[in-house]
């Protein structure tokens, strides 16, 4: 299918007359209406939000006020999810040369003395939320030269805070509205995305300020036609995978001298891509692109890919964020990535110039994916999705309250005012455990180190689990403990700097995983089995007399028993049987109970298996989350409920908001899984449909017909 979107012409507005004339020469042209109208916003002390389209001068809209403040003697702070963004911004900046800015980048890169620098004379500091939650907050009287003169805060590429990361961070912005108010600032926040859902509502829940939403987009944009297909038959007759297509794909664009970006969603995936397409052209302008390069590889292939010595690339969603990479004539995309914002986020990279663009999705065997193709008005005639995550997550809410009373101790206001209003019962939970002391003043940490180290961002708050390599001893990078079951067992093929590795240990004792180098032409996907129990109700909704949907906590026990070897192209190579031990995780999950009768029929346990996967794979389009970020249970006789169960839970400790998300758009969510079913061309379940990659029995058992008889009854039921 072929789509073609018409070319927007831009509407411009005067100067304020508030920003510096030193600053309007630099910039030149005369602003977007969307840019003045942002940096009103904020220049008035309203927090904004600006959520306007990729390449639609969101840094010029809050570099304006930011600027203004600079020039009067205060400093502002720019926060980024990846390291790469930050660098971009300084050089932006750094090429502005505006007068008072003393812009500097402060992360895990930079060497002591140019954090000392940046701590005595920065007043533009650049970060990211770690680097905030782990040193410029626990030590924020090392900085209050910095702190007390805080005017503005940037949350840039705010649509990536969803799930248990963005409930992290959620809290770390409380806290520092908290610290700045101690250092006597009230500093100005303003967020900004090219694709966010619901941008007044997100604002609230990410920063607990109302925010000003400015979301009409002013600034021209080129014709756009987006293309959405199924891989064509390979020459084998089968069909042909998307990122092998995608790379047939990139070699032609090439050859026809047209910029061109291809997303995989994997890191092998990518280099996979890319070797295929360096061999099926004679134009060596061809390069990957990923996470787990060095930074400075990173940064020479951005300006190799602007400057046109490279005008072909395969990348993961690491090229995604706002880096400025301009004059891309296609963009393919290769896979769902995720979320219909990381969809137009991909998108926006082509079309950055006045040329028409062109972009490709290309469906891999996935029922969201075939989906998408089948009903494209859910990915061109629906909003973008609201990120999902939840505040009070009393998982995530706990540590940071304790890192918050490490910092300052917490008084009663910060309860009523700052933090979620779940905080005192999870406050009490913490003097109960001897974490926090309550005295007259409020309550204060009661131990000697920080518990700053102690909570990850990213994770689960559980030690990373260490990469090393065998013979050299070298470190290659680390794991989530809550994912290396999964992912550098004993047999795990694990992929650095192009490097294949394959594990040979996993040390559960010393976090530490060992790996030797080996070029192997697969890859490994772990095999897990699930045991689920209710452990209360937070909701429940009854469908029909036979039918009742549940929302509430489960404690689900799951253990990796086994691993899959395969190639590229789907082949399976066989499977190995591992020796993990199990693992409990308490958690939130939305399930449904189905009539009595079910228990007996002898389709029913592939039939909710089946129903089970295709609403896994269908709930990112209803949810900012990837299939990995969620599980499910199903059964034809569980046994908190005594009849047939089907569970969706959110694979995070505490819930990510996921399930919760989904209990209140059941209606669509269900409706979309049995369509993705009925769509399918298969005749008994597919991978296209109810087969899942990460199903810990093998899928099986699995009835398709069933599935959509499920689904079908739970539909009818709700009328």
């Amino acid at each position: 299918m072929r789509i073609t979107q018409p070319e927007r012409a831009a509407r411009h507005s005067p100067w304020p007359e508030w920003v510096p004339e030193e600053a309007r020469q630099t910039w030149g042209h005369e602003p977007w209406a969307h840019q003045v109208a942002a940096a009103q916003a904020a220049h008035a002390g309203h927090a904004t939000v600006i959520a306007t389209g990729t390449a639609s001068g969101k840094s010029l809209a809050y570099a304006m006020p930011i600027a203004t403040a600079l020039a009067d003697g205060a400093t502002a702070l720019y926060l980024s999810p990846t390291k790469a963004l930050a660098a971009d911004q300084l050089a932006a900046w750094e090429e502005w040369a505006l007068p008072e800015v003393r812009a500097a980048t402060v992360d895990g890169d930079s060497p002591r003395e140019h954090r000392a620098w940046a701590r005595a004379h920065a007043s533009l500091i650049l970060t990211n939320p770690d680097m905030l939650h782990f040193s410029l907050l626990p030590d924020h009287a090392g900085w209050s030269r910095f702190w007390r003169r805080l005017a503005y805060v940037v949350v840039d590429e705010a649509h990536v805070y969803r799930g248990v990361f963005g409930a992290h961070v959620a809290q770390v912005l409380r806290r520092v509205r908290r610290v700045a108010a101690h250092h006597r600032s009230a500093p100005t926040f303003i967020l900004a995305s090219a694709t966010m859902g619901d941008p007044g509502s997100f604002a609230r829940r990410l920063t607990g300020l109302d925010a000003v939403v400015v979301d009409e987009d002013t600034s021209p944009a080129p014709e756009r036609t987006i293309v959405l297909r199924t891989p064509p038959e390979g020459p084998d007759g089968e069909e042909m995978s998307a990122v092998a297509y995608a790379a047939d794909l990139l070699a032609h664009q090439v050859d026809a001298g047209v910029s061109t970006v291809a997303f995989v969603r994997s890191r092998r995936g990518v280099e996979y891509a890319a070797m295929r397409a360096q061999q099926r052209t004679d134009d060596p302008r061809i390069a990957a692109y990923r996470g787990g390069y060095l930074p400075e590889e990173r940064r020479e292939l951005e300006l190799q890919l602007r400057s046109g010595a490279i005008i072909g690339m395969a990348a993961t969603s690491a090229l995604e964020l706002g880096i400025d990479i301009t004059g891309l004539d296609s963009v393919i995309t290769a896979g769902w990535p995720g979320t219909r914002a990381s969809v137009w986020q991909q998108f926006g990279r082509a079309g950055r110039a006045s040329t028409p663009a062109l972009v490709h999705f290309i469906a891999r065997d996935d029922p969201l994916d075939r989906y998408v193709v089948h009903h494209p008005e859910t990915l061109l005639d629906a909003p973008v999705e609201t990120s999902v995550f939840d505040p009070a997550n009393p998982a995530v809410l706990a540590p940071h309250l304790c890192c918050a009373a490490a910092e300052l101790p917490l008084t009663a206001a910060d309860l009523s005012e700052v933090f979620p209003e779940e905080s005192a019962e999870v406050i009490e939970e913490l003097v109960e455990q001897g974490l926090l002391r309550r005295r007259p003043t409020g309550w204060f940490w009661t131990h000697r180190h920080a518990p700053h180290r102690d909570t990850t961002l990213r994770g689960t708050g559980a030690p990373e689990v260490r990469v090393v390599e065998v013979g050299t001893g070298r470190l290659l990078g680390t794991v989530d403990s809550g994912a290396a079951h999964s992912t550098v067992h004993s047999g795990a093929v694990y992929v650095h700097q192009g490097v294949t590795h394959v594990v040979t240990e996993l040390d559960l004792v010393d976090s530490v995983a060992f790996a030797r180098v080996e070029e192997v032409d697969y890859t490994t996907i772990a095999r897990d089995i699930s045991d689920i129990r209710i452990v209360d109700v937070q909701r429940k909704h009854v469908v029909s007399p036979g039918v009742t949907m549940f929302l509430g906590r489960v404690d689900v026990t799951n253990q990796v028993v086994s691993f899959q070897r395969r190639r590229i192209s789907g082949e399976n190579l066989g499977e190995e049987t591992l020796d993990l031990p199990e693992r409990i995780l308490r958690t939130q999950a939305v399930w449904w109970t189905l009539p009595e009768e079910w228990i007996t029929d002898p389709v029913t346990p592939g039939a909710v298996h089946g129903a089970e996967h295709a609403a896994i794979g269908m709930l990112p389009l209803f949810a900012t989350c990837d299939r990995w970020d969620i599980g499910g249970v199903s059964t034809a006789a569980h046994p908190d409920t005594g009849t047939a169960t089907i569970f969706i839970y959110d694979g995070h400790s505490g819930g990510a908001g996921f399930a919760a998300h989904g209990f209140e758009v059941a209606s669509g969510w269900l409706a979309a899984s049995r369509d993705a079913i009925l769509d399918c061309g298969c005749d008994d379940g597919c991978p296209g449909c109810i087969q899942s990659p990460k199903c810990g029995n093998g899928n099986e058992p699995l009835d398709k017909a069933g599935a959509i008889r499920t689904l079908s009854m739970i539909l009818a039921a709700r009328g």
